[in-house]
C-alpha cells in the first residue's frame, strides 16, 4: 500500500508531463499505425497532394480535438459572447497558453511521419521544383521516374547521388523534435522563473485544486439529487415547493470566469476568492490582476466538463 501511495504521489506531482508524454505516445503509435495500413504512394502526379494530405490534415484534426478536449477552452468561451466582459489582451494570452498545449499531438505526429519518412518521400517527389532540379534536360520519362521513387523507382545514374529523400527526412524530424525540446525548456525556464509564487506553494496549490474538485463533485451531485427530489416530489404530489437555496446565474458566471492572481489577496481558485469576498460584488479579473502562464494550471481544472461536450 505504501509503494502505491508513492507511485500515485509520483503521478499527481507529474501529471502534466505524464499526460503530455501519454498523448505523443499514443499520436506516435496511431501515426505508424496509420502509415502501415492505409498510406500508399500512388507513385504519379498525385505524390505531392497524397503524402502533404497524409502528413498535415491528421495533425490539423489532432491540434482541433486538442482545442475541444482542453477544459480552459470552453472555460474561456463560454459566456463571453453574451457578457462582453472581456480584455481582448487577455483572451488571446489564455487563448495562446490553449494553443501551446493543443500543440502537442500534431507536432507529434509530423514528426514521427518524418521519422518514418514515408510520407515526406511521397511528397516530396512529386515536387515540381525537385523533379525539374533532378531532370534538367532529360524529357518527363524522367519526371515520371522521380514520382515512381517512393515504390522503389531510380533515377539516372548521374541524378542519384543528388537525392536521399528519406535521409532528408528524418535530419528534419530530429530537427523538429530538438527544437520543440529547447522551445519547451526554454518557456518552462522562463514562466518558472516569472512564477509569483514559490515552488512550495505551487504544489500546495495544485494539491488544493485536486480536493477542490473531488469535493466539488461530490457536493454538486448531492445538491442536484436534492433539487431533483424536490422538483419530483412536488410534482407527483402536486404540492408547493419548499424554499431552496441554490447559487444563481450571477454566482456560477463569478466562479466561472478565468483566475488572476492578485498580490492583494490569497486565493487559489475561482471558488476561494468568491466566497472570501463580499458576494454582491464583482470579482471578475482588474487591471491590477496578473495571468501568469505558471499558474495556467488553474483554469485547467477539470470538473467532468469534457465528459458533457
Amino acid at each position: 500500500m505504501e509503494k502505491f501511495r508513492t507511485v500515485l504521489d509520483f503521478c499527481l506531482s507529474h501529471q502534466k508531463v505524464l499526460g503530455y508524454s501519454a498523448v505523443s505516445l499514443l499520436t506516435a503509435g496511431s501515426e505508424r499505425l496509420f502509415s502501415a495500413v492505409a498510406f500508399q504512394c500512388p507513385c504519379n502526379s498525385w505524390n505531392m497532394l497524397y503524402g502533404s494530405v497524409f502528413l498535415l490534415v491528421p495533425a490539423l484534426i489532432l491540434f482541433l480535438l486538442g482545442y475541444l478536449l482542453n477544459v480552459r477552452t470552453w472555460r474561456l468561451f463560454t459566456g463571453c459572447c453574451a457578457s462582453g466582459k472581456w480584455s481582448c489582451w487577455r483572451f488571446f494570452r489564455v487563448l495562446w497558453l490553449v494553443t501551446v498545449s493543443a500543440a502537442v499531438a500534431p507536432l507529434t505526429w509530423i514528426a514521427v511521419a518524418l521519422l518514418g519518412a514515408n510520407l515526406y518521400e511521397c511528397a516530396a517527389s512529386g515536387s515540381s521544383l525537385l523533379q525539374r532540379h533532378l531532370c534538367q534536360g532529360r524529357g518527363t520519362q524522367c519526371h515520371e521516374r522521380v514520382a515512381r521513387i517512393p515504390c522503389g523507382g531510380t533515377l539516372p545514374q548521374e541524378a542519384q547521388t543528388s537525392v536521399n529523400l528519406r535521409a532528408q527526412s528524418q535530419v528534419l524530424g530530429w530537427i523538429l523534435i530538438a527544437s520543440i525540446m529547447a522551445l519547451v525548456l526554454a518557456v518552462t525556464c522562463i514562466n518558472r522563473c516569472r512564477s509569483p509564487v514559490s515552488f512550495l506553494q505551487l504544489r500546495f496549490w495544485k494539491i488544493y485544486l485536486e480536493k477542490e474538485r473531488e469535493v466539488f463533485e461530490r457536493k454538486a451531485k448531492e445538491h442536484a439529487t436534492k433539487l431533483a427530489e424536490r422538483n419530483l416530489k412536488c410534482f407527483f404530489e402536486s404540492t408547493e415547493p419548499e424554499p431552496f437555496q441554490t447559487p444563481s446565474n450571477k454566482d456560477w458566471q463569478q466562479i466561472s470566469s478565468l483566475y488572476a492572481f492578485n498580490t492583494k489577496g490569497q486565493y487559489y481558485s475561482m471558488i476561494h476568492k468568491y466566497i472570501s469576498s463580499n458576494r454582491g460584488t464583482s470579482i471578475r479579473s482588474t487591471e491590477e490582476d496578473v495571468f501568469s502562464p505558471a499558474l495556467g494550471f488553474v483554469d485547467g481544472t477539470d470538473f467532468n466538463e469534457t465528459g458533457t461536450l
